[in-house]
Order: structure tokens, then C-alpha cells, then sequence
């Protein structure tokens, strides 16, 4: 089998959790850690190499730079500060969009022929800001987007109705952060609409979806374990090429209405990326919270753009 090599530009709580992530999933052969303090990311290659001891799976985990990125199968964007607490993830946009300024700079000698993945916040503008500087197609470009809200989602409809995960079918679309929605009309509850269970309060769903990230940053100050868990399933996905369904941060061309901007959607993926944008049959009630949560995305986008300094090269 082709070997396969996984690159995380930024080894700091996010990126080192992701890689142990990877690692002890056997997503990859090669995991490589790129950061701007090369002795952070050879330390923490180290620390993740000590967890693999007793592993069934051989998975070599190394510092690298950013050369390679060029013949990696996946590259990881995990660079960025991370959220205080009370900070939106919109809060971060200057200080993310100027450090993807600066890395698409160290990236440009460079000639990526795999995918890009971000999961730096805010992760849509992130998404919009790498695809539109890399010069790459929708398909090879992308972000977590709301993989961990849904995540978050499903344990919280888990602890409200008492049924278990595995038994529930939901997403969390648009936004990654305050703006973010769920389309209840595609929500499933052991096989059953979220109507058929009268005791569950939509707002309150919703609001605890939103907060759910916060609620940890405040308890100990970051967020680490469920990224790096979504990240890595992603990951596996994609290399084993599965055609899973993900809701991902993807630029839309038309899809649910709306033009020119990365957000969440179902998408599914394959060795080659995103294959295809699911559409689902939302409510006019719903589209309309993903048109909201879009034009707010916009917004942010065009100041990312001016925090750049000078707008991303479109492809």
C-alpha cells in the first residue's frame, strides 16, 4: 500500500493533540510536525512517539518544515491563538488573519499536492483565506467547519433524550462559532423526528451547542481532546477513502442558495477531497438561519481580507 503522510503546521495544544490523535488511530504512516519553534515541535514528536510504545501499528512522528508539506497526502493548518474565555472565535480574526498571511508566504516555494485542511478559528474565514492563497479547488481546501459542533450536538441530544449516540442522527451546519445552526428537521432520535420527543427544548439545544466550546476553555483554559478526535477521523476518512458524510467548511457555489463564502454543510469525502456537497431539504424556517449565519460570514471574510493587508489572490 502507498505510504501515506499526514503534515501540522503548529504543534501547540490543538496541533500536538491532533497528532497523538493520528497517531495512536493509525491514520497515517508519517506524521509531521512543522512549527515556528522548531524545538517546540521536535519536543512534542517526541512526547507523541513515547505514547506509541505498545502500538499495533508502526507510525513514524517526526519534526519537519515546511518543505514537507509538498508531498504530504493531508496538510493540517492548526496555527493561531486560542480562544479566551468570553472571546468569540470571531474575536480572533485579526491576529489569524495576519499569521495566514504569514504562512502562505513560507508555503509559497512550495507546491502542495495533497489536501489542506484547517482547523484554525475562525475557521470558515481560515478556510476562504488558505484556498483563495494556496490557488486550489473547493475540493482540496477546506476546514473542520461544524464536525466538532455536530460532535458536541449529538452528545448533547445523547444527555437530553438518554438515548445513546450511536442511536442519533443529527448536524450542525453553517458557522463555526455563534452563528451556527441546526436544521431539526433532519434530526433523528432512534429513528424517530425530533418532534416525537415533545420534552426537548430546541433553544436550549441550541444555545448549549453554542456554548459547549467555551464551557471548557473556562474550565481549563482550551479546547484539544475533540478536535483532535474529529480531525483524525477525518483524516482516516479521507485516506482510506470511505465517502463518508461530514459537515465540512467548504466554499459554496450555489449550494442552499448562497454564493462565495466557506461554511458548514454535509459533504462527502474522499481520497481526492470533497467529492460532493449533500443538499439537504431544509425548511424555509432553517435556510433562512444558514442565510444569517452566511452573511455574517461574509462580513468577517472582507475584514480578514483588510487585516491581511491586502486582499488573498483568487484563484
Amino acid at each position: 500500500m502507498k505510504h501515506t503522510k499526514i503534515t501540522i503546521l503548529g504543534a501547540g495544544h490543538v496541533g500536538s493533540h491532533c497528532a497523538l490523535s493520528l497517531a495512536l488511530r493509525g491514520a497515517a504512516d508519517e506524521i509531521v510536525l512543522v512549527d515556528t519553534v522548531p524545538e517546540k515541535a521536535a519536543a512534542q514528536a517526541l512526547d507523541v512517539s513515547d505514547g506509541l510504545a505498545f502500538s499495533s501499528r508502526p507510525v513514524t512522528v517526526r519534526a519537519g518544515g515546511y518543505a514537507d508539506s509538498t508531498d504530504a497526502d493531508i496538510v493540517v493548518v492548526a496555527i493561531g491563538k486560542p480562544r479566551m474565555p468570553g472571546q468569540t472565535r470571531l474575536d480572533l480574526l485579526d491576529d489569524s488573519a495576519r499569521m495566514i498571511r504569514t504562512l502562505l508566504g513560507q508555503l509559497a516555494p512550495f507546491s502542495l499536492s495533497g489536501i489542506v485542511v484547517s482547523i484554525t478559528n475562525p475557521a470558515d474565514v481560515v478556510a476562504d483565506a488558505l484556498r483563495k492563497g494556496l490557488g486550489l479547488p473547493r475540493q482540496r481546501v477546506f476546514g473542520t467547519g461544524t464536525l466538532l459542533d455536530t460532535a458536541r450536538l449529538v452528545r448533547i441530544l445523547s444527555e437530553e433524550s438518554g438515548l445513546a449516540r450511536a442511536s442519533i442522527q443529527a448536524l450542525s451546519l453553517g458557522e463555526h462559532g455563534d452563528s451556527s445552526m441546526i436544521p431539526f428537521s433532519q434530526v433523528r432520535l432512534g429513528g424517530l423526528p425530533f418532534t416525537a420527543y415533545p420534552g426537548l427544548d430546541r433553544e436550549r439545544i441550541l444555545r448549549r451547542t453554542r456554548q459547549a466550546g467555551m464551557e471548557v476553555i473556562e474550565g481549563k483554559g482550551s479546547t484539544e481532546f475533540g478536535i483532535g478526535q474529529v480531525l483524525s477521523q477525518l483524516c482516516q476518512s479521507i485516506l482510506t477513502d470511505e465517502k463518508r458524510v461530514f459537515p465540512l467548511s467548504v466554499l459554496l457555489e450555489g449550494e442552499y442558495g448562497q454564493h462565495d463564502v466557506h461554511c458548514g454543510v454535509p459533504c462527502r469525502v474522499g481520497r481526492q477531497g470533497i467529492e460532493e456537497i449533500v443538499s439537504l431539504p431544509l425548511t424555509e424556517e432553517e435556510l433562512a438561519q444558514l442565510d444569517h449565519s452566511c452573511r455574517i460570514l461574509r462580513q468577517a471574510i472582507a475584514k480578514a481580507e483588510k487585516a491581511a493587508g491586502e486582499p488573498a489572490a483568487r484563484p
